[in-house]
This record gives C-alpha cells, sequence and structure tokens, in this order.
C-alpha cells in the first residue's frame, strides 16, 4: 500500500512549525526572514552577512531589550 507523498510529509511539517515557533519563543534569529525584511522594506541597503547578523542581534538583544527595526 502507498501513502501519498503529501500524507508521508505531513509529520515533517508538523515538526518544521513546531520547531520554528520554539525559536521563535526562545529569541533565536532568524536570517532568513530578515532578508526577505530587507529586500521588502530596505531595498536601498545592503544586507549583513549569516555570521554578522547573528552578533548583532545577540548584542541587540542582552544590550538594548526591545529594540527592533519596525
Amino acid at each position: 500500500m502507498k501513502i501519498p507523498l503529501r500524507r508521508a510529509m505531513a509529520p515533517i511539517r508538523s515538526i518544521t512549525r513546531f520547531a520554528d515557533v520554539v525559536r521563535r519563543v526562545i529569541g533565536v534569529p532568524d536570517y532568513d526572514v530578515y532578508l526577505s525584511h530587507l529586500r521588502s522594506r530596505h531595498p536601498d541597503q545592503h544586507p549583513l552577512s549569516r555570521d554578522e547578523f547573528t552578533r548583532q542581534r545577540l548584542n541587540d538583544r542582552y544590550n538594548k531589550p526591545g529594540s527592533r527595526c519596525c
């Protein structure tokens, strides 16, 4: 008996969504979301590298509580 691919992938999608929620709750910076935001809201700015982004987010998190771009 074959299981449709969509149904077979459902547990993986659920785990991925759950992991995304956990990352947001604990404050793990999301580089892909940053790039998407930068392209749509600040197209004239040059994006940071992944390492620079992570360093800046951790610095902001511990030294500037509540700081946000938009």
